[in-house]
This record gives structure tokens, sequence and C-alpha cells, in this order.
């Protein structure tokens, strides 16, 4: 009987639940997904790397899922930006029962720097490298992305998303959806309404931390 009642309990559990619960035991810099052996059933995104993964969404060949189902075995590789816009290092476990292969489960990690320690900006009719230590904010604005220093600012390619995947994570923060911040270049910090927090810069430009960034921004600079 005792044993009726705990299938009965499991039975409670919704799948999103379980993959939620899942979810929690990475960091927030981790997102998870779970498909079927033909489209992908849960995606949680992290605060650094989002594919833009839907539930219903085909499994795209080349990805590091499609790439677990079709050796039904574990992988772990770098995937490059070609597929999602993005790159990213994936580890992806295949879900085998009885035999059968039914689905799969990845993990999907931001890129670490890959040996740059400068960012070549557009500045006026050149261009100008600027070591990453000195640049003290991007920001994303008009379709431009601004890199700025203390003596200037030019604009790059890259999109904030793909300049996550390559600066340094010991120093550079996403705080909101327009701005990547080194925290180094933080003077002060504030509190704002409605749990969102002001960032001071050392050339005094104040910088929101978003709502839906605050609780990451936090644990990163633990206070």
């Amino acid at each position: 009987m005792i044993v009726l009642k705990k299938v009965r309990d499991m039975e409670h559990f919704t799948m999103d639940s379980i993959f939620e619960a899942i979810g929690e035991l990475f960091s927030d810099e981790t997102s998870i997904v779970v498909s079927n052996t033909e489209e992908y059933v849960y995606y949680r995104p992290s605060k650094r790397i989002n594919l833009k993964i839907k539930p219903g969404d085909p499994i795209k060949e080349g990805t590091i899922t499609h790439k677990a189902l079709t050796a039904r075995q574990k992988i772990s590789e770098f995937i490059d930006r070609d597929i999602f816009g993005v790159p990213y290092y994936g580890m992806a476990v295949p879900i085998i029962q009885e035999g059968v292969l039914t689905g799969c489960v990845s993990a999907i990690f931001p890129t670490l720097t890959t040996g740059k320690s400068v960012v070549t900006v557009k500045y006026h009719d050149g261009w100008v490298p600027i070591p990453f230590p000195e640049v003290m904010y991007l920001e994303a604005s008009d379709r431009k992305t601004y890199v700025v220093t203390e003596k200037l600012s030019g604009t790059h390619k890259y999109t904030l998303n793909e300049f996550d995947f390559f600066l340094p994570k010991d120093y550079f923060v996403r705080c909101h959806r327009s701005y990547i911040v080194n925290v180094n270049h933080i003077k002060e910090i504030y509190p704002d309404t409605h749990s969102t927090l002001v960032l001071i810069m050392k050339n005094q430009t104040k910088i929101t931390v978003s709502q839906s960034y605050t609780s990451y921004f936090r644990k990163l600079l633990a206070f």
C-alpha cells in the first residue's frame, strides 16, 4: 500500500515541474533542452545564452541534441554560430528505455573566451583595438552595438548576445537586454523602483539593471 501511494504521488508531478527542478540544479548560465526523437519538448534559457528554441520546434541537424540522438551516446562539443546564430558549448545525453531511443537531455553553456584579448571597434573613418579591461560597457541602441571606454565610443558588428560568448566571464556581466557592463568600472550601485538596480559607472553614466537580471546580477556580485 505504501508503494502504491508513492506511485500515485509521483503521478501528480508534471513533466514541466520535473524539468524545472532539473534546471535548478544547474547555474543561471546554463540552458536546459529536452527533446523526444523529433522535436524539442522543453527549453529553459539561461541569462547568458538563449538559443530561442520553442517546444514543438523540430530538432535541427548539426545541433548537440541531433548529434547525441544520432550517435545514441553522450556528446560534448563546441557548436559554431551557423545553426542558432550564436556559438555554444553543449553536453547532450540520449534517453534510452529498454533499448529504445526516446529522447535527449542537453545542457547548453556559453563559450569561453577564444584567446582574444581586444575588441576592435569602428571609430570615425578607421578602427581601434581596445583591450578588454578598458571596455567600460557595451550598449545596444538603434540596431548598433556601442563599445564604450573612458576615452572613446565605437561601434561593432556583433550583437550583445554574441559578445556574451567571448567576453571574459569573470568581469563582464549582462545586466539588461541592452547592456553588458565591466564590473571593474562600476563606481556605485543603488536600489531602484520595482526591484531593479541603478549602476553609476566611473564616467558617471547611469545604467539600469532590469528586473529580470537583478537576482542574477546580485548573485554574481555576491551582495
